[in-house]
Formats: structure tokens, C-alpha cells, sequence
């Protein structure tokens, strides 16, 4: 079984919380409290390449995957 956050077959989300913090999320699972969607229905690749340009804060240590 292919772990769904590496599945680069399959469609993301890219979520944010209200501490800025950018999460990659596969489409089939619901989005859990405290975040929301910023990008929807995208590849693995288009949606990481999200969250390196629009995620900017300097205090955080990279990207969250998974929740």
C-alpha cells in the first residue's frame, strides 16, 4: 500500500491553519478542524510547489505533511 501522502498518482489539497502553517493533503480525506483548503484538486508536485512559494514565514521549519 502507497503511503497517501507520497502518492504522486494522486490529487492533494494544499491546507493552512491560523498559524500560517501549510499542510499537503490528499483530496479523499476530509480536512480535519483548524485548517482550510487553499488549493484544491492539484498534482503532488504542483501542490508542493505551492507551499514553497506561498508559504513564507521564516520561524517554521518546513512542511507539514499529514496531520
Amino acid at each position: 500500500m502507497t503511503n497517501p501522502f507520497e502518492d504522486t498518482e494522486a490529487r492533494y489539497r494544499v491546507l493552512v491553519n491560523d498559524k500560517g502553517q501549510h499542510s499537503l493533503w490528499p483530496e479523499f480525506v476530509d480536512v480535519p478542524q483548524g485548517w482550510s483548503a487553499t488549493l484544491e484538486d492539484a498534482t503532488r508536485g504542483d501542490a508542493m510547489a505551492w507551499i514553497e512559494d506561498n508559504w513564507t514565514d521564516p520561524t517554521t521549519l518546513g512542511v507539514a505533511v499529514g496531520g
